[in-house]
C-alpha cells in the first residue's frame, strides 16, 4: 500500500512541476527549474573533486571510508541538472555506507549525444585507474542518468573495461523513441511527466542522431554480458515500460535483473526522500542490492 505522503505529494508535483514542464520549450527554462543545490542529508560531505571529469564525492562525514564505490550519474533529460542537485540521492546513499562519487557531464543542447556517454566513460575508467577494483564498484542513475549508466556499461564492454559488481536504475530512461505504450496510458497519471514530451526531449540531446542507437537508447542494444541490475519504476510513470521492456530483454540476454514496480510513487521518487517513505526504502533496498546483501536471483 502506498503511504499518504505518497498521495499528497502528487498533486503538488502535477502543479508545480508537470505545468512547467508541459510549457517549457528550452534547456534553459528546464534548468531554472531544476538546477538548483539542493541540501543533502545530515552527517554526509560533499567535496568537489576531478574524477575523469569533475564533480563531487558524497561521503560518510564520519567513520571508516566505505570499501563500495558507486558511480551516480543524475537525472534531468541530459539538458539540465547536476550533481548538486541531486544531493538527496547521493547523499542518501552515503548515509547508507557508500562512498559517491556524481559527475558533471556535459548537457545538451550545447554539448549533444555522445557527449554525456563520452564523460561517463571517462569517469568509470578514472575510478578503475586510481584502484578501484570492479568487485568494490557499483553504477547507478535515474532517468536519463539511468540510461546513460546503462550506456555506459555497454560501451565499457565494448571497449573490454571489466563491468562494475551492480547496477542500480530509478525510473530510467531506456528507449529515446518513445515507443512504450506507457507514454500514451500514463499521461494523465504520470504526476510529473507528459508523454508527448518525452521524444521532445530526446531529440534535444540526439541533435539528429539515430534514437534507436544502443548507446543512447540502451533498450536496443546487447545487453548480455552486463552486471546484476536493480530496476526501480512507478507504475503511473509514462516512462514504465522503458523499466518493465528494459528487464525482461535484460533477462532475455541472461543477465540477472530484478524489477520493482511502485503503486503511486512519482518518477525519482526516491528524491523526496526526506518526507517519503518509498524514497527511504528504495534507497535502502538498493544500497543493500549493491553491497551483495540482496541476492540477485529472480
Amino acid at each position: 500500500m502506498a503511504s499518504l505522503a505518497a498521495h499528497l505529494l502528487n498533486p503538488v508535483l502535477r502543479f508545480q512541476v508537470k505545468r512547467r514542464l508541459a510549457r517549457a520549450t528550452e534547456a534553459r527554462e528546464l534548468r531554472r527549474a531544476f538546477n538548483a543545490s539542493l541540501p543533502g542529508p545530515r552527517g554526509v560531505r560533499f567535496t568537489a573533486a576531478v574524477v575523469g571529469i569533475a564533480g563531487e564525492w558524497a561521503e560518510p562525514a564520519a567513520g571508516a571510508s566505505p570499501a563500495l564505490t558507486l558511480l551516480y550519474l543524475h537525472g534531468g533529460a541530459y539538458i539540465a541538472c547536476s550533481s548538486r542537485s541531486h544531493r538527496p540521492i547521493t547523499g542518501g546513499f552515503a548515509r547508507r555506507g557508500v562512498r559517491v562519487f556524481a559527475p558533471d557531464y556535459r548537457l545538451a543542447p550545447e554539448n549533444p549525444y555522445p557527449a554525456a556517454l563520452e564523460d561517463g566513460l571517462a569517469t568509470y575508467q578514472a575510478l578503475l585507474d586510481q584502484g578501484t577494483a570492479p568487485e568494490r564498484l557499483a553504477i547507478a542513475g535515474d532517468s536519463a542518468g539511468g540510461g546513460l549508466a546503462l550506456a555506459v556499461l555497454l560501451k565499457a564492454k565494448q571497449e573490454g573495461l571489466p563491468m562494475p559488481a551492480r547496477a542500480v536504475l530509478f525510473s530510467p530512461w531506456t528507449d529515446l523513441a518513445a515507443t512504450g505504450a506507457s507514454t500514451v496510458e500514463n499521461d494523465k497519471r504520470d504526476p510529473m511527466i507528459k508523454g508527448s514530451k518525452v521524444a521532445e526531449g530526446a531529440e534535444i540531446y540526439l541533435a539528429g542522431a539515430d534514437p534507436r542507437e544502443p548507446f543512447a537508447s540502451p533498450l536496443y542494444g546487447d545487453l548480455a554480458g552486463l552486471p546484476p541490475l536493480m530496476i526501480h519504476v512507478g507504475d503511473n510513470e509514462v516512462l514504465r515500460d522503458d523499466s518493465v521492456r528494459f528487464d525482461a530483454t535484460a533477462r532475455a540476454a541472461g543477465v540477472t535483473s530484478l524489477l520493482r514496480v511502485w503503486p503511486v510513487v512519482a518518477h525519482v521518487w526516491p528524491m523526496f526522500n526526506a518526507i517519503l517513505p518509498e524514497g527511504r526504502q528504495t534507497l535502502d533496498e538498493s544500497a543493500a542490492f549493491i553491497r551483495g546483501a540482496v541476492g540477485a536471483a529472480r
